[in-house]
């Protein structure tokens, strides 16, 4: 309880400060945070509890010495098992305390969003609708243009568009740059990254793997089919405050 305790404290300091926003979705930070209110009010709860009071229901009022030597290895097995379950919950525990204290939060790094890669083709369904034959596209995020690069069945629809978008530096399998942002559902344990090659990136500079930037471009569609961002200006930024899309 004591180290439940310790985590809610801290979940609820991340999130007075804003920053419980690195590891879960805006949507959840009231659950997350009502979550540890109530874990510190039955902390508190539990500490006016009689100390032993939980092994009463444990004695028993029977007069046989059989029905006593049944008992007796019957509270022995459940005492071994509670022993090993409350060593194993501790060590975890202790593991997830520990780190939470030590550990800076972070955002997801741009290796991680690398070895995902691939994982998932489109993110988002629906984020391809076209309302009248027009793709309304003044909304998309990273995540929404990565998804209608992947699943556009009419690309030239995109040809012309501007954009203006943020993320992060990761490499592309065919030599050049591609604009990374990782985007989550509820949680970062569930982040996939969306990533949008950048044509003629590299004349724009050298950038290292994770560098955040701003892109301002054009969606160019190939004779193929492909799209691609063509940059015209290319920025070096920090990392946002909130670094994912949802």
């Amino acid at each position: 309880m004591g180290l439940a305790t310790i985590v809610a404290v801290v979940t609820l300091g991340l999130g007075l400060t804003g920053r419980l926003t690195l590891y879960v979705s805006p949507e959840t930070v009231w659950f997350a945070c009502a979550a540890a209110a109530l874990t510190i009010i039955a902390a508190i709860w539990s500490c006016t509890l009689p100390l032993g009071a939980e092994q009463e229901h444990d004695h028993d009022h029977g007069t046989t010495d059989h029905g006593t030597a049944e008992t007796d290895a019957a509270a022995s097995r459940r005492r071994s098992l509670g022993a090993a379950a409350t060593v194993s919950g501790g060590v975890i525990a202790s593991g997830v305390v520990l780190a939470a204290l030590v550990l800076p939060p972070a955002s997801l790094s741009a290796e991680l969003a690398m070895s995902r890669a691939g994982e998932t083709t489109a993110l988002f369904a629906g984020a391809d609708d076209v309302t009248l034959g027009v793709a309304d596209t003044t909304t998309f995020g990273v995540g929404e243009w990565a998804s209608a690069f992947a699943t556009a069945t009419r690309p030239e629809t995109y040809d012309g568009a501007a954009v203006t978008l943020t993320g992060f530096v990761t490499p592309s399998d065919a030599g050049g740059l591609n604009l990374t942002r990782m985007v989550i559902t509820h949680c970062v344990i569930d982040a996939q990254p969306a990533s949008l090659p950048l044509a003629s990136a590299d004349s724009q500079g050298g950038y290292a793997t994770g560098q955040w930037i701003e892109v301002t471009g054009t969606v160019r569609a190939d004779a193929d089919g492909t799209l691609r961002i063509e940059p015209s200006e290319v920025k070096e930024i920090a990392e946002p405050r909130d670094p994912y899309e949802y």
